[in-house]
């Protein structure tokens, strides 16, 4: 019985499930904008202000790859000035203990080897 981890078993890396996972988060800042999402809904200009760095143009564009994908879900108030709101769906929430992996494995980089 092969005991290889799932990830060296597909030879197709057109369908390897990782490589399709990372197509969904290509982009410097959507882990980023899932790790503020976790804690529930935020408006846009909230998401700019935590994300110190980000043009509006480039995070528009990452809120619309990601909602494409399924990973957040946008909703848009009809008052004046429209307001939008943001949130993880369940498929983005089903990133959320990847997260906190990384943050686990980033931890282990600041520590002292």
């Amino acid at each position: 019985m092969d005991s290889s981890p799932g990830y060296l078993e597909s030879h197709d890396h057109g369908n390897c499930p990782a490589e399709i996972a990372l197509r969904v988060m290509q982009g410097r800042w959507k882990l980023l904008i899932i790790r503020e999402l976790a804690d529930g809904v935020r408006r846009f200009s909230d998401l700019q202000r935590s994300l110190t760095g980000v043009s509006q143009k480039v995070l528009t564009s990452q809120l619309r790859e990601l909602e494409a994908d399924g990973v957040l879900a946008r909703t848009i108030y009809p008052e004046v000035p429209p307001r939008v709101e943001y949130a993880l769906t369940e498929r983005g929430q089903a990133l959320l203990p990847v997260l906190e992996g990384l943050h686990a494995w980033g931890q282990g980089l600041q520590a002292p080897s």
